[in-house]
């Protein structure tokens, strides 16, 4: 790869970061092209302490796809392959859609983003720039456990969730769809099935996101 290419790519994910980090998110899609079954709700009957709590679980799904936007990012700078760094920046840019829905619901529900959102995005991204350095399928086999993991995560939040949010089921019900059909692809292109210890290593640094995320 030339110098010119390679600093093009390096401020190619900068300016990403930067529009992640600090750009309001913009939606392509709405969650009623992802559920067909979606209907949109105009009305809620929340009392505020269930509005908090939907707020600081919106709150972690954010703060999640701040990760995965990371994640992607740094499995794009360090595979020298272009078809699979496009897949990884594309899988990137669906996830924006995420941060865009869990962004507005956070704000009608009078929430805050995490404080930390920086620290997450640099820890995620330099998981997903050093596991591509073991290999293509390594960084695909990390991205199947991460989406994995984030269904289950979801299925967790859908559960906790006050049973008057219906706004919020929906766009966790819209997000899971993706993240299943990510891990899919990753599947398809060749993931390598990752170490047990990788695997909770993984669930032990998302507990401890989730803990911190909810009040910070």
């Amino acid at each position: 790869m030339t110098a010119e290419k390679t600093m093009d790519r390096f401020f190619g994910t900068l300016g990403r970061a930067l529009n992640t980090l600090c750009a309001p998110p913009v939606a392509l899609r709405s969650p009623s092209q992802v559920l067909a079954e979606y209907e949109p709700v105009t009305q809620e009957n929340l009392n505020d302490a269930e509005r908090s709590h939907s707020a600081a679980l919106m709150r972690i799904n954010h703060v999640g796809e701040i990760c995965a936007q990371a994640l992607y990012e740094g499995h794009a700078l360090s595979t020298a392959d272009p078809e699979l760094r496009n897949f990884f920046i594309q899988a990137s840019r669906e996830e924006a859609d995420h941060l865009a829905w869990t962004k507005a619901r956070i704000d009608q529900l009078g929430g805050r983003t995490s404080m930390l959102n920086p620290l997450w995005y640099g820890g995620a991204f330099a998981i997903g720039y050093l596991s591509g350095r073991f290999g293509d399928r390594t960084s695909l086999g990390f991205m199947r456990e991460t989406e994995r993991q984030v269904e289950a995560h979801l299925d967790s939040h859908l559960d906790k969730l006050p049973e008057g949010d219906v706004i919020s089921r929906q766009i966790l019900l819209a997000m899971k769809e993706d993240e299943a059909a990510h891990a899919e692809s990753a599947a398809r292109r060749g993931a390598n099935e990752l170490p047990k210890a990788v695997h909770w290593a993984m669930q032990a640094s998302a507990k401890l996101m989730t803990k911190t995320a909810y009040h910070l």
